[in-house]
C-alpha cells in the first residue's frame, strides 16, 4: 500500500498522477518538499516540457532557490494577504525576504554553527547493530548530550526509518539501543517516552497535530498520556501548562483555545514541539521539523533547536535540506542504504562537500 511508503515517495507518486493526465492547469503546492537534488532536477525538467506544451504551472514553494530556477513570475502572501507580484527577474531575493517576512532579513539573523564539542562529552543514546528490514541494517550512532546530530542522506537512504527505529515506532529486528548509558528495549513509543525518548514524525498533520483539537489540548495530549488517566490533570493546570509554553516559544496567535488546525505551518510545528518538550524528556528526534513553513519560521525553529541543545537537551534533526542540515548539526551523520557510513563535524563543511559525501558509492555497492 502506497500508505505504508515514505512521505517522499507518496509525493513523487502525487506528482506522477497530476502530471499523467491532460492537464491544462497544474497547481504544485510544495512538491519538492521531501525530494533530494536528483528527483528536484528531473521534475523540474517535466515542468519545463509541460510549460513548452502550454500548460500553465502554480508553484507554491518556500524554496527560494527553486522559486528563482523555474518560475517566470513571483507572487508573495503574507498572513493571508496579497504583498505583490514581480517578475523573477526583477526582484532580488533579498527583497523577497523582506516582502515575505514584512520586515528586514537582519530581524530574523540566524543562529551560528555550534561549535566543537566538549572532550568526550557523556553519551545520551547509543545504537548498535540497529536494523528494521526493509529501510535500516545495521546501523550505529552515538549521540552526546548537549548536542545536534544531523542526519544527512538521500531519498531512500532511511532518515525517517532511522528516526522510527531509535524511537521505538518500529520495533526492533536486531540491535541494541542504550540511553544513558543503559540498555533500553524501545518497543513502542510509551517506552520510549518513559526512557525520556521523544519523536516528532515529517508528516505533523497525520502523525502529530489532531487539528480539531485545540492549542492546549494538543500541548498537554503526550502529558496526560503519560500519566494515565487516573491521574488526571486539572483543567486549569493544563491551560496554565500550556500558556506558558505559549509564551515560551512565541506561539502565535496566543490564544489557547484556537483550533491548532487553523495556525500556520511554523506554528503548528512549535506546538508540536511544546508538546514534546512538556515531558522533560532528555532525546528529541525531529525528523524534516521545517518542511512546508516560512523562511521566519524556520529560522525560529532552527534557533529553538540551538537553544535546546545549549540547555543539555540531545537532539537528532534529520532534514532533505543540507543547507540546514549543516547549519544546525553539531556533528553529521552521513546515512547511506540504511547504515550509518561516517559522521563528522560540521565545521568546515559546505553544501557542495557535504553532497560530495552523501551520494558518493557505498563500500559494499563498489
Amino acid at each position: 500500500m502506497l500508505g505504508t511508503h515514505p512521505l517522499a515517495v507518496q509525493q513523487l507518486v502525487a506528482i506522477a498522477r497530476a502530471i499523467s493526465t491532460d492537464v491544462k492547469v497544474l497547481v504544485l503546492d510544495e512538491p519538492t518538499s521531501s525530494l533530494d537534488v536528483e528527483e528536484v532536477a528531473e521534475l523540474f525538467r517535466i515542468l519545463r516540457d509541460l510549460k513548452a506544451r502550454g500548460v500553465a504551472i502554480l508553484f507554491v514553494s518556500h524554496f527560494l532557490d527553486q522559486v528563482y530556477e523555474i518560475c517566470d513570475r513571483i507572487t508573495v502572501l503574507r498572513d493571508g494577504r496579497l504583498v505583490g507580484e514581480y517578475l523573477t527577474t526583477e526582484l532580488l531575493r533579498i527583497e523577497l525576504v523582506q516582502k515575505m517576512l514584512g520586515r528586514s532579513a537582519a530581524a530574523f539573523a540566524e543562529r551560528q554553527r555550534a561549535g566543537a564539542l566538549d572532550d568526550d562529552p557523556p553519551v545520551a543514546l547509543s545504537a548498535r547493530g540497529v536494523t528494521v528490514l526493509p529501510g535500516i541494517a545495521d546501523a550505529d550512532l552515538d549521540l552526546v548530550e548537549g548536542e545536534v546530530l544531523g542526519i544527512a542522506g538521500l531519498l531512500g537512504s532511511g532518515r525517517s526509518e532511522l528516526a522510527r527505529a531509535l524511537t521505538g515506532v518500529d520495533r526492533l529486528e536486531a540491535g541494541i539501543i542504550r540511553v544513558a548509558g543503559r540498555a533500553t528495549r524501545l518497543s513502542s513509543p510509551r517506552r520510549a517516552l518513559s526512557a525520556g525518548v521523544v519523536y516528532s514524525s515529517e508528516n505533523r498533520r497525520t502523525e502529530g497535530l489532531i487539528g480539531e483539537l485545540s492549542v492546549f489540548e494538543n500541548i498537554t495530549l503526550a502529558l496526560q498520556a503519560q500519566r494515565g488517566i487516573v491521574r488526571r490533570i486539572r483543567p486549569a493546570r493544563q491551560r496554565e501548562l500550556a500558556a506558558s509554553w505559549v509564551e515560551a516559544l512565541d506561539i502565535r496567535p496566543s490564544d489557547i483555545d484556537r483550533p491548532v488546525g487553523t495556525l500556520s505551518g511554523g506554528n503548528q510545528q512549535k506546538v508540536l514541539l511544546a508538546r514534546l518538550l512538556a515531558l522533560s524528556p532528555r532525546v528529541i528526534v525531529l525528523d524534516e521539523p521545517t518542511r512546508g513553513i516560512d523562511v521566519g519560521a524556520k529560522v525560529e525553529i532552527q534557533n529553538l533547536v540551538g537553544e535546546l541543545a545549549d540547555n543539555g537537551l540531545s537532539v537528532v534533526f534529520i532534514s532533505a535540506e543540507l543547507e540546514e542540515v549543516l547549519r544546525v548539526g553539531t556533528r553529521i551523520a552521513i546515512l547511506q542504504n540504511g547504515r550509518v557510513v561516517d559522521v563528522v563535524p560540521s565545521d568546515g563543511l559546505t553544501a557542495d562537500s557535504l553532497l560530495a559525501m552523501v551520494a558518493r558509492p557505498d563500500e559494499d555497492e563498489l
